[in-house]
């Protein structure tokens, strides 16, 4: 439903590359609800999940992470999503070694399955086989990897780039700083980090740096909210709730 295309003055590689993940433990479950709003008027439009659970591949233990997206019943007439998001990241490197996307939204169906080769510089989709950059990221294992980023060491204004893996092709993202501040979402007030992914224009997505999104402003960088303008409206998504979080969520000030 909603998969947030993360894109950081370095290159590709630097924060995206050769990182320890300190962020995420497997077993966490995070639950978001998506929003749309027009004319200041908001309706509960869906939920996205993402969990996380520790498994083996090919003799190597990965992440497997996943993110689905549905749209409520009523909301299904208007626009109907079913929507599924799996990586396998190499808990080593925080590359991702497998890529699986299977979705349905307003009755487009797409369905891909990815296997990266990082020492051959490729990657395997159902289309055919692609060259690859280093530390090349696929939409959702960027989203875990930039939860790992020490964003204490840029100020507002700076850009974090990094390469994305999607629809056979690379693309060339950053994610831009905005600074902190605090933010009262639909679950509490929180201290935030606030950042400026640039997007790939979608269906329903423009492109470019419209969309803003809030990480909590401690160790876990979960997501709290992200919001976007699309063709008719907005699109705000925020976090609703939470299970085994690697640490504790310092930065929740109070409760709705």
């Amino acid at each position: 439903m909603l998969i947030l295309l993360f894109a950081f003055t370095t290159r590709a590689g630097d924060e995206f590359c050769g990182t320890t993940n300190t962020a995420f433990n497997a077993g966490e479950v995070v639950t978001m609800k998506v929003y749309y709003t027009t004319l200041g008027m908001y309706v509960a439009a869906g939920e996205a999940v993402f969990s996380t659970s520790l498994e083996r591949f090919n003799g190597k233990p990965v992440y497997h992470c996943v993110g689905t997206g549905s749209s409520y019943p009523f909301f299904d007439n208007f626009y109907r999503v079913r929507d599924r998001y799996e990586t396998y990241i190499d808990t080593a490197s925080m590359l991702p070694v497998k890529f699986i996307r299977n979705v349905d939204e307003g009755g487009t169906k797409f369905y891909d399955n990815v296997t990266f080769n990082h020492n051959a510089g490729t990657a395997v989709s159902t289309k055919g086989v692609f060259k690859i950059g280093s530390c090349i990221q696929d939409v959702i294992s960027a989203t875990y990897y930039a939860r790992n980023i020490d964003f204490n060491k840029y100020k507002p204004g700076d850009k974090i780039p990094f390469d994305m893996f999607l629809d056979n092709e690379t693309y060339h993202l950053y994610l831009k700083y905005e600074g902190k501040e605090n933010i009262k979402t639909r679950y509490g007030k929180f201290r935030a980090i606030k950042f400026k992914p640039l997007l790939i224009k979608g269906s329903i997505f423009q492109g470019g740096e419209k969309m803003n999104v809030w990480v909590s402003d401690d160790e876990n960088h979960l997501l709290l909210r992200a919001e976007s303008p699309i063709s008719v409206g907005t699109i705000k998504v925020d976090m609703m709730g939470y299970r085994n979080l690697r640490h504790p969520l310092k930065s929740l000030i109070s409760f709705r």
